[in-house]
């Protein structure tokens, strides 16, 4: 997923690192130019792969930064040696805000350090730094940018993605090894390229949809493999491989590797914003194996107005040395591409069912928020509930955080599950 060498990722730590160790004494914090984002486009910046410099980038960079206190902040742009002169701006913003302070300033020829302003920050906490060019031209050579006087530290770092973050939904105890169907609803409130919202995972496998491309979106089904092989699906032995047992129209159907093998499938579907898609999930055991089915229904607006279409089947794999029910119950949501680490992300599910092997369904009230260890460098992430439902955000830099591990109930009475689940 890094676009730079390995050696670069310690590197930008290891700079964060010391200068929040070490803000008290100096009060100065360096944060190089290729943790920024690229704005509008996200993929408009190039940066060396060695050096890590930001060679070119056509738009603004973005940077995002905490201050403890208010003070003021003194703001030096870093180059490398034969670097062009350049003019640029720079803003600073309080974090959501929008009315920023500005300056501009000439880079010369060759000047590997330009002072660009100082900036009052009128309280705690974020702020957005933004860099760009005065005129037609790209910005470029960009090495770093020196932040020095009040104690601040960096939001940005190396690896650019938003945390994920996931539900766990409780199941009472003594139904945890005989839940056949497992029921959500997503409705997506923010759609950013490179999003994945996960409506229903469980011990082998996830379903749910996402945005891969301005054009393209997918809902996505797929089971992991036995074994331990976690990049490459030929080295999987033959006895541990999921097989597909059935895929509906037009569902493209292979295997997937790099973080863990398996079966997978998806059908280019094209969601809408606001709009809620139905998820269901079947584990059928037999013997040592389990066979896991995934339909979805959309419903085109709010659920309450309007009538949701027929259950289309997505696939249907065997995975081998499983024999069990539905385990570990959770939904999620992934940034799986850091180029745009800084946007919004926000989903709701809602109206959560389990049915137990035996038919009776069980509504599920509670959940437990988490997130993956890039949550402990990035704060901007949290779960809750609104609207009688569970939500997700994360991203952007302004989400509030919430601890891991943090428990979610939702309030009043559940409504009906779904009645119209496929034979």
């Amino acid at each position: 997923m890094h676009t730079f060498a390995p050696h670069l990722l310690l590197v930008a730590i290891l700079v964060l690192s010391a200068s929040a160790q070490t803000q008290e004494k100096v009060a100065s914090l360096t944060i190089p130019a290729f943790c920024g984002y690229s704005y509008p486009d996200p993929s408009a910046a190039k940066r060396d792969r060695k050096s890590g410099v930001v060679t070119q980038c056509q738009g603004e960079l973005h940077f995002y930064f905490e201050s403890a206190t208010p003070g003021q902040v003194k703001v030096e742009i870093e180059r490398p040696p034969k670097s062009e002169a350049a003019d640029i701006e720079i803003s600073v913003t309080p974090h959501p805000g929008n009315v920023p302070a500005r300056a501009k300033g000439k880079l010369a020829a060759n000047d590997q350090k330009t002072w660009m302003g100082t900036f009052g920050l009128p309280a705690p906490g974020r702020y957005r730094l933004i860099v760009k060019s005065n005129d037609d031209t790209p910005l470029s050579n960009l090495k770093s940018i020196v932040l020095s006087g009040s104690p601040v530290r960096a939001c940005t770092v190396e690896r650019r993605n938003a945390s994920s973050v996931h539900l766990w939904y409780d199941v009472p105890n003594e139904h945890v090894d005989d839940i056949e169907w497992f029921y959500c609803e997503l409705t997506p409130k923010t759609d950013p390229l490179w999003t994945y919202y996960m409506a229903t995972g469980w011990h082998r496998g996830y379903f749910g949809m996402q945005v891969n491309s301005e054009t393209e979106r997918r809902i996505i089904f797929s089971v992991w493999d036995s074994g331990s092989e976690a990049v490459d699906r030929n080295k999987v032995q033959a006895e541990d491989l999921v097989q597909l047992i059935k895929k509906g129209d037009d569902v493209h159907a292979g295997g997937f590797g790099n973080e863990g093998t398996g079966g997978h499938s998806h059908l280019v579907h094209d969601w809408k914003l606001g709009d809620t898609i139905r998820f269901l999930v079947r584990a059928q055991p037999d013997g040592l194996h389990t066979t896991y089915t995934g339909w979805f229904s959309h419903v085109h607006g709010d659920t309450k107005d309007q009538q949701p279409d027929a259950w289309q089947l997505v696939a249907s794999f065997k995975a081998p040395r499983d024999g069990k029910h539905l385990h570990g119950l959770y939904s999620f949501s992934e940034n799986f591409s850091g180029r745009n680490g800084d946007r919004d992300r926000q989903a709701d599910y809602g109206n959560v069912w389990l049915r137990t092997k035996d038919g009776e369904w069980l509504a599920v009230r509670g959940a437990k928020f988490t997130h993956d260890g890039h949550g402990k460098l990035r704060s901007d992430r949290r779960g809750g509930v609104r609207d009688g439902r569970f939500f997700l955000q994360h991203g952007d830099f302004a989400t509030k955080s919430m601890r891991r591990n943090s428990k979610l109930t939702l309030p009043g009475k559940a409504s009906n599950p779904p009645a119209d689940t496929p034979k």
